[in-house]
């Protein structure tokens, strides 16, 4: 097809001077930034402040994984770092942002020893 064509095929405007056509033709837009938002950023939003309040909730004695997926017990709290004990002997120091979830209270109890 002619792209010369398009405008042609198109329509003219209308004749009174478009006021009402104006806000139809913004009203897309609007449409799409709405569902933008709803539908990306307050729920991203949302999971944010949950990161951040999980972070913030943080204490001695939990287990946690990390973003690496690596499995531990909180050993130690600093500000801007937290200390894993990850097995008898390995210690590992981790930024607090890497730590992706708490996944229980560690009692003292070890999984491996049954009575």
């Amino acid at each position: 097809m002619n792209l010369f064509h398009l405008p042609l095929l198109m329509g003219a405007p209308p004749a009174d001077g478009g006021a009402g056509s104006t806000l139809f033709s913004f009203l897309p837009l609007v449409a799409i930034i709405a569902i933008f938002y709803l539908l990306i950023l307050r729920p991203q939003r949302r999971k944010q402040q949950e990161t951040q309040k999980m972070l913030s909730a943080l204490k001695k004695g939990d287990r946690v994984i990390t973003i690496g997926g690596i499995h531990g017990v909180i050993q130690t709290i600093r500000d801007n770092s937290v200390i894993v004990k990850v097995d008898e002997n390995t210690k590992l120091e981790f930024s607090r942002s890497a730590i992706a979830s708490v996944s229980s209270r560690d009692d003292g109890d070890d999984e491996g020893k049954k009575d």
